[in-house]
């Protein structure tokens, strides 16, 4: 079993998006039994809360399903996770100085660093405070660099 969980920073927006996209690429490879998804935040603002609405209507309009609920990434999740992907450079830094173990910190990737779309900028722009047209960007982004994801896990997972 493969565990891999996408950090943003509040975990209401742009990991619960990644990780509904996600899920619905393993499901439709019939992967569901090898890859497990999660999401988490560095921040703790928003624990147990369901993912933005502007971001539940996004992935609507999509045919995704977030379900998940808002929690906090801790370092003891670095020993539960094969692969953990941070939505942006700010949280890339704040899971490495949480990191317990140097070994560890391999398992540790920039979300867009698959994208193969990401001309340099390796940061998924956070829409909460920006307009409607920020969560369909981030979708875009989050779309096209999932599959790309999965088939980086399936070398792994044969």
């Amino acid at each position: 079993m493969i565990e891999v969980c996408f950090v943003c920073l509040g975990n209401i927006c742009r990991s619960p998006l990644a990780q509904g996209v996600f899920e619905k690429c393993v499901a439709d490879e019939g992967l569901q039994d090898q890859i497990q998804v999660s999401s988490a935040g560095t921040g703790n603002w928003h624990i147990g809360s369901p993912p933005d609405g502007r971001m539940q209507e996004t992935a609507n309009k999509h045919g995704v399903q977030l379900n998940s609920r808002g929690q906090q990434f801790q370092p003891a999740d670095f020993f539960n996770f094969d692969l953990i992907l941070a939505m942006d450079d700010s949280n890339l830094s704040i899971l490495e100085q949480m990191c317990p173990n140097p070994q560890k910190a391999e398992n540790l990737k920039l979300f867009r660093s698959f994208d193969p779309e990401n001309n340099g900028d390796l940061d998924v722009p956070d829409p909460y405070y920006g307009g409607g047209k920020g969560f369909e960007i981030v979708y875009e982004i989050v779309n096209r660099t999932c599959p790309k994801i999965l088939e980086f896990i399936k070398t792994r997972v044969k």
